[in-house]
């Protein structure tokens, strides 16, 4: 059974959250910025993202670099 680090929007955000730290300590980004907003956050990567991501569309980003490179 696969267990899942997140079960709505809110733990969805965090995890992107994560990610990017994740992402951010294993050099694969050089900085992101969260705007929160109280329904919803935004994430900008600066100099790779012009337009903001949603949450999902963040976690799927550092997901995507993370296993990437194979760390």
């Amino acid at each position: 059974m696969t267990v899942h680090e997140f079960h709505d929007e809110f733990t969805l955000a965090e995890t992107a959250d994560k990610l990017g730290k994740k992402a951010l300590k294993l050099n694969l980004i050089h900085s992101f910025v969260v705007r929160y907003f109280a329904d919803t956050r935004q994430y900008y990567i600066p100099n790779e993202e012009s337009q903001p991501l949603t949450p999902e569309q963040a976690y799927m980003y550092f997901k995507k670099l993370i296993e990437g490179s194979g760390k």
